[in-house]
């Protein structure tokens, strides 16, 4: 079963790849276009995309870059000539510490939401829907204008050097996370609720409700571990989304991270890089959910859909 899941994903992720490299390969120009506008003449251009192999046809060069990757090799910058592999590692940390950060809120945030929908005995609910529906920008608009403009609190861009530690500036981190946090813990409440409904119908959970166990005692002993499969795999999920959704809070805020490298390599049609950057968080939206579902003893089931995963309890049973 593992075998067939990682040969799965090794052809889902040739896949995006291919994707990817045809997105970019439709876009006008390319970097050898883009290199001499305005100051060579065409000849030099032909020269300059000969000299990069840009007038290879597109399947070929997509297949030799493949060839490469299957050896280890990430290949060279066609705009800056770096290995593709030195820009990676100087963004990926960056982007690491950010998606870690953005984690630990959207987990604090999604635990209080569902908190009180238990107090509320899963009733409502109307709020998380509406977060999770606002687009990123206007998070990342609102809370810059509020935190960094009128309270001065944060620095409205990320003072942060291409390969310095986030973390010795953790300052830098706090704007780029909430952006991220709060749409991602509104969805993760949204997926999550169907769960906790589910689980508050169960008669053990009844029981302890109605026998005047104190709630803290009952979500921790009777709720909690009924959510924690389908938590984990939301966790998932999310920690895909967010590796592979930093481009709009990492520009918005010059955060040097991946999503920026995309972005600027995107822009001078550095195909190498482009395919790299978008390699890694495909990678890890592929490997996510059956990494989550490994976890899940009963089988992997939609996040969301609550499973036992202990005896129901009966009347008069375990407090």
């Amino acid at each position: 079963m593992i075998p067939r899941a990682l040969l799965r994903t090794a052809l889902l992720a040739v896949a995006a790849t291919a994707v990817v490299f045809a997105a970019t390969e439709i876009l006008p120009g390319d970097v050898g276009d883009v290199r001499g506008t305005g100051r060579a003449s065409e000849e030099d251009v032909a020269r300059e995309r000969e000299r990069l192999g840009l007038d290879v046809p597109a399947p070929f060069r997509y297949l030799r870059w493949l060839g490469h990757l299957v050896r280890g090799d990430l290949g060279q910058s066609l705009a800056s000539g770096r290995p593709v592999a030195g820009l990676l590692a100087e963004r990926l940390p960056a982007t690491a510490a950010l998606v870690v950060a953005t984690l630990t809120v959207t987990v604090a945030l999604t635990a209080l939401a569902l908190a009180v929908g238990f107090l509320r005995g899963g009733r409502g609910g109307t709020l998380a829907p509406g977060l999770a529906a606002v687009p990123q920008a206007v998070y990342a608009a609102v809370l810059g204008a509020v935190m960094s403009g009128v309270l001065g609190w944060l620095p409205a861009v990320s003072p942060l050097a291409p390969g310095s530690s986030p973390w010795a500036q953790p300052r830098a981190l706090v704007l780029p996370a909430l952006t991220l946090a709060l749409p991602s813990a509104a969805f993760a409440t949204v997926l999550l609720r169907g769960a906790l409904t589910d689980v508050l119908r169960l008669p053990h959970v009844a029981d302890a409700r109605t026998r005047g166990l104190p709630a803290w005692l009952v979500l921790c002993r009777h709720v909690a571990p009924f959510l924690l499969v389908p938590s984990v795999q939301v966790l998932a999920l999310m920690t895909g989304w967010l590796t592979a959704g930093t481009a709009l809070v990492e520009t918005v805020y010059s955060y040097p991270g991946m999503g920026g490298l995309l972005v600027s390599s995107v822009a001078v049609r550095d195909v190498p890089v482009v395919q790299a950057a978008a390699l890694i968080p495909a990678l890890v939206v592929l490997l996510g959910m059956p990494m989550a579902d490994l976890l899940d003893p009963a089988g992997p089931h939609r996040p969301g859909r609550s499973r036992p995963v202990a005896p129901v309890a009966t009347a008069g049973g375990a407090a």
